[in-house]
């Protein structure tokens, strides 16, 4: 149930306050509205006066926001995006019925791609709307269905499908490795590249081949992507999941450094919120992604 009417300001008056919060002014407001001066201080004293609340303050020909009237613009820009972002997801569905997933990048092109498209081949009737994140957020806020995370069960209030283990190797340019694949010891020798997002993933690699790390330095990167184009520019070394690491090999500008995958132990895992009753469409997502076909349980073999 929605709030009586009388609380429910005009979507113009919320318009003309939203961009002159922004905007700084009635007139640059009017301008990117289409409305002169005048009309857009007539819109703001409406809202006044439903409200009862003095939002503005007017010095000559200037406005000035109070901080009740900053405070209520916040939240107004907040709700005519989500307005905005609804409709722009009805407008790119039509009638089929549509999924919002937050995806991590790399993981989300590589893994989850492949995924997603023999999934919607099964159900061409549903539309998959994907953004990136790579750290947890609000679901409340964000508007997402689910959401793929990455590291332990660490998540308030969501359900969890595991979807697949971590599993690494250090990769590099085909031209730092004349004579094939190195030890342990001898990667710790050559320059490394590091994700500031997985701190101390190369030190837990080297504990678990029994090297000592020490200090490591080199490159840091916030995403994979940019870290796997400067591996097979020859910057270093980068360690990647075998993802990203099976699809660099096949483009032929990134070689394995070592021989075997190592396990982390972490995992990828959808999740979606508890309070929530999931989508049909999100349920038929959830139940191809148990398959066989989607989750297959054999182990891929080393590179």
């Amino acid at each position: 149930m929605i709030a009586p009417r009388r609380f429910l300001p005009s979507i113009p008056s919320l318009l003309a306050l939203e961009a002159v919060d922004r905007l700084g002014s009635a007139t640059a407001a009017g301008q990117e509205l289409s409305l002169t001066h005048s009309a857009v201080s007539r819109q703001l004293k409406l809202l006044e006066g439903q409200l009862g609340v003095t939002l503005l303050v007017r010095e000559g020909k200037g406005l000035t926001l109070t901080a009740a009237g900053a405070s209520y613009a916040r939240s107004v820009r907040d709700c005519l995006q989500d307005l905005a972002q609804a409709s722009l997801r009805l407008r790119a569905s039509g009638p089929r019925d549509s999924l919002s997933l937050a995806l991590p990048p790399s993981f989300g092109l590589y893994w989850m791609g492949p995924r997603l498209h023999a999934f919607l081949r099964a159900h061409p009737e549903i539309l998959v709307n994907q953004s990136t994140r790579s750290a947890r957020f609000d679901f409340a806020r964000e508007k997402f269905d689910a959401a793929v995370h990455y590291g332990p069960e660490d998540w308030p209030g969501v359900h969890y499908l595991p979807l697949t283990r971590d599993r690494v190797i250090p990769m590099a340019a085909p031209g730092l490795l004349a004579g094939g694949p190195l030890t342990a010891e001898a990667i710790r020798g050559r320059p490394l590249l590091h994700l500031d997002s997985r701190p101390g993933a190369w030190e837990e690699w080297f504990t678990q081949h029994g090297v000592e790390a020490g200090q490591l330095r080199g490159m840091l990167f916030d995403q994979f992507s940019p870290m796997a184009e400067a591996a097979a520019a020859g910057f270093g070394l980068a360690l990647l999941p075998d993802f990203l690491a099976e699809a660099e090999r096949a483009r032929g500008r990134l070689v394995p450094a070592f021989p075997d995958y190592l396990e982390m132990d972490r995992s990828y895992a959808l999740v979606w919120p508890r309070n929530a009753e999931p989508k049909p469409a999100l349920d038929l997502l959830i139940a191809w992604l148990k398959t066989s076909e989607a989750l297959p349980l054999q182990r891929r073999r080393p590179l």
